[in-house]
């Protein structure tokens, strides 16, 4: 085995206990986990993001394929920096214009696609197409699609009184709002389930003696730790 997988192993099942000890309580351990997440994740992500852009981004077509129209995103993006210059941080409003302005006009319209014009079309499907049966499976769900946006749609619809058949589409759009947070919440506590378990299974395999014995080692000195810290918090008599 590989020093670099050994000494990951031993790393992985540590850090995985620290997470694990907040169980207990918030305790030194689990911020010192934590606090390497959130370092490490933020340090990776900032270099790589500088990465890309310096160099994919700007560097390359530039000295590679002399595009120089690169140097004005380039200006917009030192002037960002201008911020933390009280004097000329004002320049900074520039380049957040830009931004704001350019993203704003490249989001709202696909936005609008997927979320509006994508989701009516969904729903205005046909039910009876020729050369389908009909009434099969693709017809039921279409219309299926169709009376829960409709119901969730007179649901929140607050303008009149919800009396008679008002008041029973909207209870069925009740129905459907539940079914689909249900789903939701299902899906949520599944995925996180998925990753309990896969941090289980490493810890079962990091426990083997190919690894020393890592998760049962680490565990015990984990444990140990947290009656030291416990003990030490306690007020003397």
């Amino acid at each position: 085995m590989a020093t670099s997988t050994f000494i990951g192993a031993w790393v992985a099942a540590g850090l995985t206990l620290f997470m694990f000890s907040f169980l207990y309580k918030d305790n030194p351990f689990f911020r010192f986990g934590e606090h390497l997440y959130v370092g490490v994740s933020m340090g990776y992500t900032i270099v790589r993001i500088h990465y890309d852009v310096m160099v994919k981004s700007l560097y390359s077509p530039l000295a590679q394929e002399g595009k120089w129209s690169l140097l004005i995103p380039a200006l917009l993006g030192l002037l960002v920096l201008t911020r933390f210059v009280s004097k000329i941080s004002w320049l900074s409003r520039i380049s957040f214009a830009v931004i704001v302005g350019f993203g704003s006009g490249v989001a709202i319209p696909r936005i609008i696609s997927s979320n509006i014009l994508q989701q009516v079309q969904g729903t205005l499907k046909p039910i009876l197409k020729a050369g389908q049966p009909p009434f099969g499976m693709a017809q039921f769900n279409t219309l299926l699609i169709l009376v829960g946006v409709v119901t969730v749609l007179i649901y929140f619809f607050f303008s009149i009184e919800h009396h008679g058949a008002t008041r029973i589409s909207a209870r069925t759009g009740i129905y459907f709002l539940m079914v689909y947070f249900g789903a939701g919440f299902g899906y949520t506590v599944m995925a996180r389930m998925s990753l309990l378990i896969g941090r289980f299974d490493d810890l079962i395999l990091f426990a083997s003696r190919d690894y020393a014995y890592a998760s049962l080692v680490l565990l015990a000195l984990v444990t140990a730790g947290l009656l030291v810290w416990d003990r030490g918090r306690r007020p003397s008599s």
